[in-house]
């Protein structure tokens, strides 16, 4: 079995994401679509450009893939309700994005994913969701588990040149090196 390609997470990218995301949507965006807008910019960012925006870890779960600590931001009573309001399953944005910390192709991937998920509904985003990267997950790794970054980056649209580049980088990433 390969070795898991991980990536490391980025809160300050994470929330400035999602900050954004609400920020084009009005201010204010359901939990769900949310997080699936977040999904969809991170899978075409690694089909594109070889890594994701935010490096966080996606779960297989029921209504498809869930960005794991990204959606602890916006769950209700934690410690990042100074940047997001949040009232059932609506958020709200109380901060302003901190562009600084995103790329300009981490903003190109955003706007796209917004302008192609912005009107779709709970089912049409769950069953969009369910690509081949959450269902070779949900199948092969069981309910819960990590959705792979090359899977992600396959479902996306990834060329094999692509998804051998995100192995490259993610080793380079996650060598250690002792230093007596």
């Amino acid at each position: 079995m390969e070795t898991p390609i991980n990536f490391s997470f980025e809160e300050d990218k994470a929330i400035a994401s999602m900050l954004y995301i609400c920020q084009k949507l009005g201010g204010k965006w359901d939990k769900y679509s949310l997080l699936k807008i977040l999904y969809f910019a991170e899978r075409k960012h690694l089909a594109e450009y070889g890594r994701p925006v935010t490096g966080d870890a996606y779960i297989a779960m029921p209504y498809g893939p869930v960005p794991s600590n990204s959606y602890d931001y916006v769950k209700a009573n934690t410690s990042f309700n100074r940047f997001f309001s949040i009232d059932g399953d609506v958020i709200t944005s109380i901060e302003t994005p901190d562009l600084d910390v995103l790329s300009d192709s981490d903003v190109e991937c955003l706007d796209l994913s917004i302008e192609e998920n912005k009107t779709l509904s709970f089912g049409q985003l769950k069953e969009k969701s369910h690509d081949v990267a959450y269902n070779w997950a949900w199948d092969n790794l069981g309910k819960n588990s990590t959705i792979p970054y090359v899977k992600i980056a396959s479902a996306g649209g990834a060329s094999a040149e692509m998804i051998e580049y995100i192995k490259l980088l993610a080793e380079n990433e996650n060598c250690q090196f002792n230093v007596d």
